[in-house]
């Protein structure tokens, strides 16, 4: 691999990484597992050890977890909630055992095995032994003040007992849920779905996946009286304080135990690594046996004065590492592929197995992602292949068994026409996925688009599945999202709804509670903001953050509309190729037939933002691209440029009027705007523009 390739290489991995960190940290709605993160990450630290210089100061390589949410106010963290390294390799285990050892220059070294649950990082500041704070881990420096919802956890005491603790200490641990109580609420949830007349097919998709996911969704709820109701628990595994509590890190779990904190059980203090190994190998038959879940186990060095030796790397202690155990795998035969097509065109291919049991669930379906996949994997028909699913994630396949492969069996060919409206498929010029272009005509891409409108996320229009809306369609009522807001009590009372399940089609009768809830549920969704109307009319690439920004700046769809490229990529973050779907969606008359039924039912399609404060018109007509560090936030600077009139732009071209240069900024931008002789400012000359 050469310099350009890896800078092609590094990009792309720091673009995913940063957005599965926002999707498992933020979102609780991971879409990978553990392990292809992890690889992926190991991939983007051994280029940026080959290419250093090609490392960002804002690499997933540098940072911890994936950000704080709007939801709460963010506190700094006293003490930095640092990650830990991980490893799925044993032999690992060993070179840390080793690597600890030469830190130290000796082998008399201690460890504290715990065990690596499957919850949400949690850190407990206490004053006077009084509950002061309690803050997620956020992005490592700041995180999420959830004070309120902690308290609802009876395992954490508000007011500790009289006791030896500093007048001020933090103490951290893992927010979670037990299996037993996670299943409770799943069952609860299930019979208020089947009470809206939800069939079994949607209300598998909107049950809770896990408890991990149920208990980081719980814990960041505004309610805390909803809170109350789910019964979280907590177990403390970490002090900190202005002085040590004790000389080693078992003695300090002892003594936060005294304290009041519940320590868990399942620890052990390990006189060499091979204790360690027997924690490990323990651990990994008996994890079904506890009543919460885990991924692995945690190892410390136990004495704080060789951790204080062994000291940090950029992103983790060289004193503790995590070893993370692989997901369950499972071998079954494969019985076909079938090619799905989703609300942009494009084609997922789906592994269709011999049902088998993985994970506490049986497994049908495996994703095989792209075509490329399939070609890794030289998949074959009649083929037995090995199963690999984690917490919420689709299923995927791993490997194949090529001892069981028939000699005479044919390679499996990907699609050429959509399997829905029969148009050729397209593949773009370096992308992974197919595409059916027939966006306007393919019916597995029109039933998306409405499937993602009525979404949580989007419109969230109650009682109204998204078998319930492929029915709709299939039957003629509403071929699009607007349509929905035409429907009439006579049209849907009595409408018979046929569903494909399993290979097998289901059908069932609108009754009246139901047509009630769902005329209901599209009533209610006229009062939704505009920045989620906008999210769900589904522009593709606009995904919430984005239609939020261009809400807040544009205001109304009108507004938005009628915006030039080079206007969307003067909001911040707005790319080219975001400008360019927007511009694109507005320019089909149909699209605007659509919105046109939007505004004539009533839907919000102004934002409640209020424009930005106008100081001055001194920057009319002129563009700016801010760059590197200043004394205030970058978005500070650019709320001042357009309150003064000027526009902001996300790249340098010739149309640039001025580059506002700060400290750090970029050698190539540099490089480029001299080369196009654009002038260069301090953040000083700008203030002196404005002031003038």
């Amino acid at each position: 691999m050469n310099e350009l390739q890896a800078k092609i290489r590094i990009d792309e991995l720091t673009a995913t990484l940063t957005k599965h960190n926002y999707l498992y940290y933020v979102l609780s709605k991971p879409e990978i597992s553990d392990f292809d993160f992890d690889m992926l990450l190991k991939e983007l630290e051994q280029l940026e050890k080959l290419y250093p210089h090609l490392a960002s100061p804002d690499s997933p390589t540098q940072k911890v977890g994936g950000g704080v949410t709007e939801n709460f106010i963010q506190v700094k963290h006293k003490y930095p909630m640092m990650s830990l390294g991980n490893t799925y390799s044993k032999e690992e285990l060993l070179e840390f055992d080793t690597r600890v050892k030469k830190g130290l220059n000796t082998d008399a070294v201690k460890y504290v095995c715990e065990l690596k649950i499957d919850g949400l990082a949690i850190g407990i500041t206490y004053r006077n032994g009084r509950l002061l704070r309690a803050v997620t881990r956020g992005d490592g420096v700041q995180g999420d003040d959830v004070t309120e919802n902690v308290k609802t956890i009876r395992t954490i005491p508000h007011v500790l007992k009289p006791g030896n603790y500093p007048d001020e200490f933090e103490v951290r641990g893992e927010v979670f849920m037990h299996r037993a109580t996670f299943d409770k609420w799943n069952e609860r949830y299930r019979k208020e779905l089947e009470a809206k007349g939800y069939d079994e097919e949607e209300i598998k998709e909107r049950l809770y996946k896990n408890p991990r996911n149920f208990a980081s969704g719980t814990l960041k709820m505004k309610e805390s009286k909803e809170v109350v109701r789910r019964p979280l628990d907590a177990y403390l595994y970490f002090v900190y304080a202005d002085n040590p509590v004790a000389n080693t890190h078992y003695e300090s779990l002892q003594l936060i135990r005294q304290w009041g904190f519940q320590v868990s059980e399942h620890m052990q203090l390990a006189a060499s690594i091979e204790d360690v190994m027997e924690f490990v190998n323990r651990y990994e038959t008996e994890r079904e046996k506890l009543s919460f879940d885990i991924d692995g186990i945690v190892l410390k060095v136990n004495d704080y004065a060789q951790q204080e030796e062994l000291g940090f790397t950029a992103k983790v202690p060289r004193w503790a590492i995590s070893y993370k155990y692989k997901a369950e795998s499972a071998l079954t035969p494969l019985l076909a592929i079938d090619f799905q097509v989703g609300r942009t065109g494009a084609i997922t291919p789906v592994a269709k197995l011999q049902p088998v049991k993985l994970a506490g669930t049986t497994v049908k379906n495996a994703s095989l992602y792209n075509a490329d996949e399939i070609q890794r994997l030289d998949l074959h028909e009649g083929d037995w292949v090995y199963v690999e699913k984690g917490g919420e994630i689709i299923p995927k396949i791993t490997g194949v068994e090529l001892s069981k492969r028939a000699p005479n069996a044919l390679p499996y060919l990907y699609a050429t026409h959509c399997p829905e409206c029969g148009t050729a498929l397209i593949r773009k010029e370096g992308e992974a996925v197919h595409y059916c272009p027939n966006d306007s005509g393919c019916p597995s891409q029109l039933i998306g688009k409405i499937e993602h409108f009525i979404g949580r996320k989007a419109m969230n229009i109650d009682s109204l599945g998204g078998k319930t809306a492929e029915g709709l369609f299939r039957k003629g009522l509403i071929t699009t999202y607007a349509d929905l807001y035409s429907l009439t009590y006579d049209q849907l009372l009595g409408v018979d709804i046929e569903s494909v399940e399993d290979g097998e089609v289901k059908r069932r009768t609108l009754q009246e509670k139901t047509v009630q809830n769902i005329l209901a549920g599209i009533e209610a969704s006229k009062s939704v903001p505009f920045e989620k109307v906008l999210f769900a009319i589904g522009i593709r690439m606009v995904g919430e953050t984005v239609a939020k920004k261009l809400t807040a700046h544009f205001v109304s769809i009108d507004a938005l509309a009628a915006a030039t490229v080079n206007e969307l990529t003067g909001v911040h973050e707005i790319g080219d190729k975001i400008a360019e779907q927007v511009v694109q969606y507005f320019a089909d008359s149909e699209n605007l037939k659509c919105i046109q039924k939007l505004r004539d039912a009533g839907v919000q399609l102004i934002s409640e933002h209020k424009p930005a404060l106008k100081l001055s018109d001194s920057l009319a007509g002129k563009t700016f691209l801010v760059s590197g560090v200043f004394s205030i936030s970058r978005d500070e600077l650019k709320g001042l440029i357009e309150a003064h009139g000027g526009k902001n732009v996300s790249s340098i071209s010739k149309s640039l009027s001025y580059l506002i240069a700060g400290d750090k900024m970029g050698p190539e931008k540099l490089k480029k705007a001299t080369d196009l002789h654009i002038s260069i400012i301090s953040e000083e000359e700008f203030r002196n523009m404005i002031e003038a």
